[in-house]
């Protein structure tokens, strides 16, 4: 495999990489899209050549201003969380004990906790304070070769509380060089204020906070939380014809724990993703397959929440449905600021193959956002994001536990 596109003498390689065992993640054929004693040569912040390192072409590489030997070492795309609610105030530790004492999910959420307490602490931050927290997690998160990754609203469920949670995760990625995207989760949970009167808070949703958004050019998407805690699909598809309105795409987290079809419903609606789907039914997978949603697994939450009801895998591989692994890191169902670690739970918890949940957080997690063709693989064309780990082989990066292997990061052509 050898992609070769010679600079233009006004545009040289300003950065080469050789001698890796690089993972394109291309989908080829070939497992990992595998080339032994690779190159990649970047102009910009693009990838402009792909192929073996004795293949070089002398002429690019003559100008070019920095090099970098792997030294056999693994280079992959830079990774991808495509899930995550990050920017909120507080914690909720105390929830996590009473887990443990045996309360479910729900009961913690009907007796005013879960959700709900993480917006009281959201609402009552500040801009700075709401920074300031939530930088560490993402900081942690770059540590570990994220070069992609998507913050959430939810935690706010009133127009300046949600407005101010996206203004934190545009200002995150005005200050860090990471690529961010942001996604408006205003149909979250019922604010306190709206208790009993789900249909009115969906009201203020679609006529007051999606036009906000969208006229402020806050969020990238729109999503919510379909369940029997939360909203019907009924309520969802009205917030998705509101975002209809503004052209926003749209996703859905979907049948984390019960079976409402509303998967089924945000892939007919040409949803980017369906996300958690632990009870999406085998036989409705066909319908994501057929609309080309993928399917988000988010293996923090299983775990932290003792779920054993497990996504209907077989039928997503069966159907060809694209599957996207992503950390869900939040305070409450996954308290996870490893994406790493989530490659391992994917391929232990649900039986993912190394290259599966590696296509997870590169591939399949662009497709997820809609960025499958700016990043997600080493190709030609494509975003300069790479990572060079101190390993030699790709399941290692599944199967280590606990470590931090990432030894280089290019985001966007330039050293991290």
């Amino acid at each position: 495999m050898s992609e070769n596109l010679i600079p233009p003498n006004d545009s040289p390689w300003n950065t080469v990489w050789t001698n890796a065992r690089l993972a394109t993640m291309v989908g080829d054929g070939e497992p990992f899209g595998l080339i032994e004693d690779a190159a990649i040569a970047v102009t910009g912040r693009t990838i402009a050549w792909v192929g073996k390192t004795a293949d070089l072409p002398a002429e690019g590489l003559a100008e070019c201003s920095n090099r970098y030997d792997c030294g056999g070492r693994l280079v992959t795309p830079g990774l991808i969380d495509c899930h995550t609610h990050i920017v909120y105030g507080g914690h909720r530790a105390r929830e996590f004990e009473q887990r443990l004492h045996g309360a479910s999910y729900e009961e913690i959420s009907n007796a005013g906790g879960g959700i709900v307490s993480t917006v009281r602490d959201t609402r009552s931050a500040s801009f700075d304070r709401l920074y300031a927290q939530s930088l560490p997690r993402l900081q942690t998160m770059m540590d570990e070769g994220v070069t992609t990754i998507e913050i959430k609203s939810g935690y706010g469920l009133t127009v300046d509380d949600e407005i101010k949670m996206l203004k934190v995760a545009k200002a995150l990625h005005a200050s860090n060089p990471v690529e961010i995207t942001t996604t408006f989760l205003g149909a979250h949970s019922i604010p306190p204020e709206f208790s009993g009167n789900s249909d009115g808070y969906i009201d203020l949703v679609c006529d007051e906070m999606i036009p906000a958004v969208a006229e402020q050019k806050l969020a990238d998407a729109v999503d919510a939380f379909c369940e029997t805690i939360a909203f019907s699909p009924q309520q969802v598809a009205r917030v998705f014809d509101a975002a209809a309105d503004y052209n926003l795409p749209i996703k859905l987290h979907a049948e984390q724990l019960s079976d409402l079809k509303g998967a089924v419903m945000a892939a007919r609606r040409g949803a980017l993703s369906v996300d958690h789907i632990e009870y999406l039914h085998a036989d409705d997978v066909a319908v994501v397959a057929e609309n080309g949603t993928a399917a988000v697994l988010l293996p923090g939450a299983y775990y932290c929440l003792r779920e054993t009801q497990l996504p209907p895998i077989d039928a997503l591989r069966k159907h060809r449905v694209p599957i996207a692994v992503a950390s869900d890191s939040n305070p409450g169902s996954s308290p996870v600021g490893s994406l790493l670690l989530m490659l391992n739970m994917a391929c232990t918890l649900f039986r993912l193959t190394p290259e599966e949940a590696l296509a997870g957080v590169t591939r399949n997690a662009a497709l997820a956002l809609g960025m499958d063709q700016e990043t997600g693989t080493v190709e030609v064309g494509k975003d300069a994001d790479l990572v060079a780990w101190n390993v030699g082989e790709p399941a290692e990066l599944s199967y280590r536990i606990g470590s931090n292997p990432s030894e280089k990061v290019l985001y966007k052509g330039a050293v991290r």
